[in-house]
């Protein structure tokens, strides 16, 4: 993965509903996934979602990309690696990539916009700010 910052490691379990006729995790799902990575990084700097979002700030997906190398099937236990790459006083842009026993799943990408209630662009809240610089 792209850049210079620690990543951060989510353990998911494969849930049986995550699999189409096939057997495999079904593309959207491994979105999914990204989310729940990015969520732990986060709470792993002591921010939640809920709070910022409590404060009056929405961190809105405005952009997502994934790259598929190798199925996912049912009771698999994946690792989620989740690295904030970039970040600005609006934008962040987080990489993941996920794997399985070490092989090399899917990779992938979302870029976070800060808005407020309404959907207009908001600086990022301080505090998150200062937290992802001490990265």
């Amino acid at each position: 993965m792209a850049g210079s910052l620690p990543a951060h490691e989510t353990q998911v379990r494969v849930r049986y509903g995550e699999v189409d006729r096939m057997g495999v995790v079904y593309h959207g799902h491994y979105l999914v996934y990204f989310e729940q990575g990015r969520t732990e990084l986060l709470r792993s700097l002591g921010v939640t979602y809920r709070a910022v979002e409590d404060a009056g700030t929405l961190l809105v997906v405005v952009d997502t990309g994934a790259r598929y190398y190798l199925p996912a099937r049912y009771d698999d236990l994946l690792t989620v690696s989740t690295r904030l790459v970039d970040f600005g006083r609006i934008r962040m842009r987080f990489e993941y990539e996920v794997s399985r026993d070490g092989d090399r799943l899917a990779t992938g990408h979302t870029v976070l916009a800060s808005t407020d209630s309404e959907g207009r662009p908001k600086r990022l809240p301080a505090d998150l700010l200062e937290r992802m610089n001490s990265l």
